[in-house]
């Protein structure tokens, strides 16, 4: 779906003239369609969490479409896996050790997925602040595999990404899903639970495996609770209320 500046302006809470300024000065990922702008909400999720700006939970309520439920931050997060103390004093050597150490199925090619890594922090860095990178959404990795993962690996040493704010990166979330679809679903979780506090924090200090999960258990369930039918299906519903952004 494309959002209109009316919706922009409503999930940023901002208002109708800012979004018009930031269009101006081209900060702002916006598409002109028949004398219109346009957004598309993964990108403007993206670009919102990268200014620290707070988005309305509403963005997360359009349809996905096809028949099976999207995939749960958590789950992909157990998937690939929590890492610590990964190697590496610049990019390469980083994104290797990364490549090593990310759960993967045997028939993926370890090398190619390595290469694709490059590929993308040559388009731009993944560095959005605090010591943290995430992929962006323009170069989603899609791979063979019958579930997505998310991969958190913490850095031995920091490592310059280009991040916005300067600072040098010491955690790294890589996503690896079987659809374009499932990479902008969870990119889109993964943007909106690390502005929840307690999440924030626990990835920040380093916390152990266990308190990562719980936490982000309870800020994904914070977003978008499940209700579950009779049949077992999980209906996704936002939350109405927002957490509140980690200063």
């Amino acid at each position: 779906m494309k959002l209109t500046v009316k919706d922009t302006a409503r999930l940023l809470d901002v208002s109708e003239k800012s979004i018009y300024r930031w269009i101006k000065d081209g900060s702002i990922p916006a598409y002109r369609v028949n004398d219109q702008y346009r957004f598309n909400r993964a990108e403007l999720l993206e670009w919102a969490t990268s200014r620290r700006i707070q988005v309305s939970p509403e963005i997360f309520e359009e349809p996905v479409g096809g028949d099976s439920p999207p995939p749960a931050l958590t789950d992909a997060l157990r998937a690939g896996g929590v890492h610590y103390r990964i190697e590496g004093r610049d990019k390469a050597a980083v994104l290797h050790a990364v490549v090593d150490a990310i759960k993967l199925p045997e028939e993926v090619d370890r090398e190619f997925l390595y290469q694709v890594l490059l590929a993308r922090e040559a388009l731009g860095s993944t560095g959005i602040g605090d010591g943290i990178a995430i992929p962006h959404v323009r170069n989603p990795i899609v791979l063979h595999l019958s579930r997505p993962l998310v991969a958190l690996c913490f850095l031995e040493c920091p490592v310059e990404f280009g991040a916005l704010d300067r600072q040098p990166v010491t955690t790294l979330f890589t996503l690896v899903s079987p659809t374009v679809r499932a990479h902008l679903h969870l990119l889109s979780r993964l943007g909106y639970v690390l502005r929840h506090p307690v999440f924030r924090a626990a990835v920040l200090r380093q916390a152990s495996r266990d308190e990562i999960m719980n936490a982000l258990a309870a800020a994904e369930a914070a977003i978008t609770p499940p209700n579950v039918t009779t049949d077992g299906a999980e209906t996704i519903a936002a939350s109405r209320h927002a957490p509140s952004a980690a200063n």
